[in-house]
């Protein structure tokens, strides 16, 4: 065995055993050999461990800090689906919000969340970061649901960012589930049973069945007729018993009144299709948004799931957008 074979043995097993532990260095190399990271780690954020995945060939590459949609969900089981080609570029990060995923499975969150805690959770997340990986910026992705908290950082935090993306963002939702009711009521005139349901809807929800029958119709329209039977309804009146009051909150949010200008990078990424996030009003918002460098790239064949639904395009804009937004040396 040559002397390089077996520092790779070596180094292989000690990456191993550090790794299960959530405590390796993150990267070791010797002349010819570089480790490949691909490790979780549980920092403790907002009082409780939380679980966040790094993978990278090289920390010095840039970090991608994905914020989830949701909330209560996760991207992290998937992320390689459309990371592929990103992680040429980057150390891409996945982080699970609390009560969702494998930080959920870890440790329930001790109080109910909010947005004020998990935007408090989302500064600790990327102070971690940059720490851990000794890099003073990053930058951050946030998927529906993950722009409420993108936003937030963006607003207060701009000096952590090189760059921020707002995938099918969360800008006015208030308006954009108003707009979403009538459309589903004008596809479903002639369905008794829809119609019935979403002529209960109220604006703003009054009870967690208000959002339920909008979702429940939304996904049927995008194929999945599973949103039909009870085991769908339990579960998401289930999921209301957490994020109910969450979502509430979001229904408030209003950026084109509260944050007119940014002092970083933003790149919206809109689906043509989407209809839970209304293209609309983001495109109007991203035409008065002032901030030192903006672009807005729509994907003609997405709905509310891009990275889904064009995950080679999706990750190709990213780059592409590296060359107009070089990060200082």
């Amino acid at each position: 065995m040559t002397n390089n074979s077996l520092l790779l043995v070596l180094l292989t097993i000690l990456f191993q055993f550090y790794g299960c532990k959530g405590q390796n260095k993150k990267e070791v190399k010797s002349e010819n050999i570089s480790v490949i990271i691909d490790t979780l780690l549980t920092p403790e954020i907002g009082g409780i461990k939380q679980v966040v995945e790094i993978k990278t060939d090289d920390s010095n590459k840039p970090i991608l800090l994905f914020l989830s949609g949701g909330p209560g969900s996760s991207m992290m089981n998937t992320a390689d689906n459309f990371t592929n080609i990103l992680k040429n570029k980057f150390t891409i990060v996945q982080w699970d919000q609390r009560d969702a995923g494998k930080t959920l499975e870890l440790n329930p969150s001790p109080i109910k969340p909010s947005v004020e805690q998990m935007e408090k959770d989302s500064y600790q997340v990327i102070s971690f970061l940059t720490k851990e990986l000794n890099q003073e910026k990053i930058y951050l992705l946030g998927s529906s649901w993950g722009n409420v908290l993108g936003f937030y950082i963006v607003e207060n935090h701009p000096e952590l960012l090189h760059s921020y993306y707002a995938v099918n963002p969360v800008i006015s939702q208030l308006a954009s589930e108003m707009e979403l009711l009538k459309i589903l009521k004008t596809h479903f005139k002639e369905n008794p049973v829809a119609s019935k349901e979403l002529a209960s809807v109220n604006i703003p929800f009054k009870i967690d069945e208000d959002l339920f029958y909008i979702r429940k119709w939304l996904f049927y329209i995008e194929g999945k007729e599973y949103v039909t039977s009870d085991d769908f309804k339990n579960g998401f009146l289930k999921w209301s018993g957490t994020w109910s009051p969450v979502w509430n909150e979001v229904m408030n949010i209003d950026l084109p009144k509260t944050l007119k200008e940014v002092n970083c990078p933003v790149y919206f990424f809109v689906g043509k299709n989407d209809i839970q996030t209304s293209t609309e009003i983001t495109e109007k918002y991203f035409a008065e948004l002032k901030a030192p460098k903006k672009d807005l790239f729509l994907f003609e064949k997405s709905g509310h799931q891009i990275h889904n639904d064009e995950p080679e395009k999706f990750q190709n804009t990213i780059i592409q957008t590296l060359e107009t937004n070089k990060p200082e040396e």
